[in-house]
């Protein structure tokens, strides 16, 4: 007999293959501190993605490029201190795994060592395999990203949908394939046709989840901040925004000036 006092069971890479398996789609948020993971586990999600957009909604930078090793860890331990219950994959950040995966498995082994994380996720297919499989040798659990791929924006140009000639779909597909045979757990795909999602989701036998890949993917990822409107200068077709916060931040604070300077705050049941 179970209680209601009793932890939730813990999400692991093997609880996404059985959701994949039963057909329950996957939820995937973004997170980068203690207070907002915590808020996200407590509420069920399954998958907490220490994303390198901590690069643009953290630190204010244009791209997710800048962002530094050590910063991701940073941001992890604080996601992994906070949760209980739901899977943490963390980005690992440009220039710590291309071209080297001697170097890959340094940068991955501080990520797990140093910060708790269950997982961790690169951008590319056929390109970064010797990092992937040099990775998945020393046990740590990856995570795949194709279509678009943020990190590689200056080679794009660009952030519109990818995959739509045939030739580029073609190697999505074949890529997600190499990396579900080299042993990733699942895939993110970011912003390409409904369909194509649909294909790859249909083939592999992981779980796919979808930022912009359409709706018959295995579960969805957003970032935080822009699914709860504290970003407002980003709005892609993908997005739907749940709250409006920057809105209601400005408001707050507002208020909270307006009682300073009219001398309403703190009252008298506010002072010792």
């Amino acid at each position: 007999m179970s209680s209601s006092s009793e932890k939730p069971r813990r999400i692991t890479t093997h609880v996404l293959q059985e959701m994949k398996n039963s057909g329950e789609k996957i939820s995937m948020l973004t997170a980068y501190d203690y207070s907002l993971a915590r808020i996200l586990d407590r509420a069920g999600i399954d998958v907490v993605l220490v994303g390198d957009s901590a690069s643009n909604v953290m630190a204010g930078f244009e791209t997710t490029i800048p962002i530094t090793l050590d910063a991701m860890i940073y941001h992890a331990g604080s996601v992994v201190r906070a949760v209980e219950r739901a899977l943490v994959v963390v980005d690992m950040p440009f220039g710590s795994y291309q071209g080297n995966s001697k170097e890959a498995l340094n940068s991955a082994i501080r990520i797990m060592k140093e910060t708790g994380a269950h997982a961790v996720k690169l951008e590319g297919g056929q390109q970064i395999l010797e990092s992937v499989s040099r990775i998945l040798s020393a046990g740590i659990p990856v995570m795949g990203h194709l279509g678009l791929t943020p990190q590689s924006i200056h080679k794009f140009g660009t952030y519109v949908v990818r995959a739509k000639v045939q030739e580029e779909a073609e190697r999505l597909v074949e890529d997600a394939h190499l990396l579900e045979q080299a042993g990733c757990f699942s895939i993110v795909l970011e912003k390409i046709p409904a369909s194509l999602g649909l294909q790859v989701t249909r083939e592999l036998k992981i779980p796919i989840v979808g930022i912009g890949a359409g709706k018959f993917v295995d579960g969805q990822v957003l970032v935080l901040h822009d699914m709860l409107g504290i970003t407002q200068d980003f709005s892609p077709r993908f997005l739907r925004r749940y709250l409006n916060l920057s809105q209601e931040i400005g408001e707050a604070v507002t208020k909270y000036i307006a009682d300073i300077k009219n001398n309403s705050f703190p009252s008298d049941k506010e002072q010792y």
